[in-house]
């Protein structure tokens, strides 16, 4: 596995080395949508907030091999003052499209980890949530982190800064096994150092409304649909296990400049049948009591999951409305799902990452 790990390190610098920089507030971004809070149905404000990138995809590492986020990083410092007059920006833009009548929670993404003060300043980071503190009708604050950043003193003083409102901290664990982790997705950390990471926030419970999720992918490079099923199913089980409070499924899309997008264009990789995807929200909402989310991101795109054209559509619809209700999605007929059944057999036998036809 030696040579993923070089080759992802070169596409990595070759795609930095293209990047056409912009300025931070040119990449900063903001929507919101229905979703599903830990109170029910409810809205979420989704911001992209702009900060210098992923330490980990800079690091000598070159990041995970299916994400290309760092992209849309300024790759440059961004001050704390710079980044809350970005952040109050899109708030008061978003605050005003939304009456806020209904529950509400905040996702913040910083193409990276919000609990690293050098990717987000302490300074920054305290005055965003603070400012958030001011809306009674926000109820949950998201941010994103990789495990070794979650300590108690820095959760302590994000949740002080959010009296009463649900903090939670998201991974991207990716997957249960270990060595697919480190080997395949290139992710830099264990199962150990993710436990731990849950159990301090599980041992804050006591004191904080803080919670966990996990992100987890499903079909990375060098995994067969067969085995991508599998593989999705046991890693929400180890989930909830750890004691995660709830689950993320993200279904691969093809980033450019990764890994993943050079094996894609080399006929070796394909993204999974939306088919695979039913079958696991069907078996894991089965097995797991968590809340579990299946994200729709890039669904009937050529670089993205895929059926065919006669169903793409109606089954992403489907799977937002079994996301805020948590139900099992209805059956479905197409004739592409024999196709896609007869995949998931042959593959098995094969391994292969693309399509057999």
């Amino acid at each position: 596995m030696m040579g993923i790990n070089k080759l992802n390190r070169e596409l990595r610098e070759r795609s930095l080395g293209r990047i056409d920089k912009k300025s931070p507030r040119k990449l900063a971004a903001s929507w919101s949508s229905e979703d599903l809070l830990y109170s029910g149905p409810g809205r979420s404000i989704f911001m992209v907030l702009p900060t210098p990138g992923c330490a980990w995809a800079l690091s000598d590492s070159g990041g995970c091999t299916m994400c290309s986020y760092v992209a849309d990083s300024p790759l440059e410092t961004v001050t704390a003052e710079e980044l809350l007059g970005i952040f109050h920006e899109h708030l008061k833009k978003q605050i005003q499209r939304e009456a806020l009548e209904s529950p509400t929670a905040v996702k913040l993404f910083v193409s990276g980890s919000f609990l690293n003060p050098e990717e987000v300043p302490v300074k920054a980071r305290q005055g965003i949530l603070m400012a958030l503190d001011d809306y009674p009708e926000i109820e949950e604050v998201v941010v994103e982190s990789r495990p070794e950043y979650v300590t108690r003193e820095v959760l302590r003083e994000c949740c002080e800064a959010l009296p009463g409102k649900i903090f939670e901290v998201s991974m991207g664990l990716e997957t249960w096994d270990e060595r697919r982790r480190l080997n395949i997705i290139n992710k830099g950390f264990s199962n150990e150092e993710f436990e731990r990471a849950v159990s301090i926030i599980q041992e804050l419970k006591s004191e904080y409304p803080v919670r966990s999720k996990v992100y987890l992918l499903v079909k990375p490079i060098l995994t067969s649909e067969k085995e991508a099923i599998s593989d999705a199913i046991q890693s929400a089980e180890y989930a909830e296990q750890s004691g995660v409070d709830r689950v993320s499924f993200c279904p691969s899309t093809i980033h450019k400049g990764t890994l993943m997008e050079m094996l894609w264009r080399k006929g070796s990789y394909q993204p999974p049948w939306i088919w695979s995807v039913i079958e696991i929200i069907r078996r894991v909402r089965s097995l797991v009591k968590i809340p579990v989310i299946m994200d729709t991101a890039g669904f009937g795109t050529r670089r993205g999951p895929y059926n065919c054209k006669k169903c793409n559509s109606a089954l992403k619809d489907m799977i937002i409305q079994s996301n805020i209700h948590q139900t099992i999605p209805e059956d479905f007929e197409c004739k592409c799902r024999s196709k896609w059944l007869a995949e998931v057999e042959y593959s098995g036998i094969t391994h292969s990452a693309s399509k057999l036809s």
